[in-house]
């Protein structure tokens, strides 16, 4: 099963770089952008850090706000799930992560 997470979260990553870039040469070009909602849900999905990376190599939204707020936290909650899965452990943690889907979708 780590296996096929790291693979998940490699994908996404890469995924996520590549809209920042494709968004940046959009920008360049005075082209229609890459919704900031998108970049924004690649990097809640699992790709973070391949925004982050992409956002400070690439130059770009760096001084945009809300967005680079909103990267911010959306990379702060996923260093607190890591943290939460070493110490509690990935299997508890993902139960606890159904209980609590589980319980937001009953009315």
């Amino acid at each position: 099963m780590i296996p096929a997470v790291l693979v998940y979260l490699l994908v996404v990553n890469v995924a996520a770089y590549a809209a920042f870039a494709y968004d940046k040469a959009r920008a360049v070009r005075g082209r229609r952008r890459v919704p900031e909602r998108r970049l924004l849900g690649l990097a809640l999905i699992g790709g973070s850090v391949g925004a982050v990376v992409a956002q400070r190599r690439l130059r770009h939204k760096t001084q945009k706000e809300p967005f680079r707020s909103r990267l911010r936290a959306i990379l702060v909650l996923h260093g607190l799930l890591l943290l939460g899965a070493a110490v509690v452990g990935a299997d508890e943690l993902a139960m606890l992560g159904e209980m609590a889907a589980g319980a937001a979708s009953k009315p």
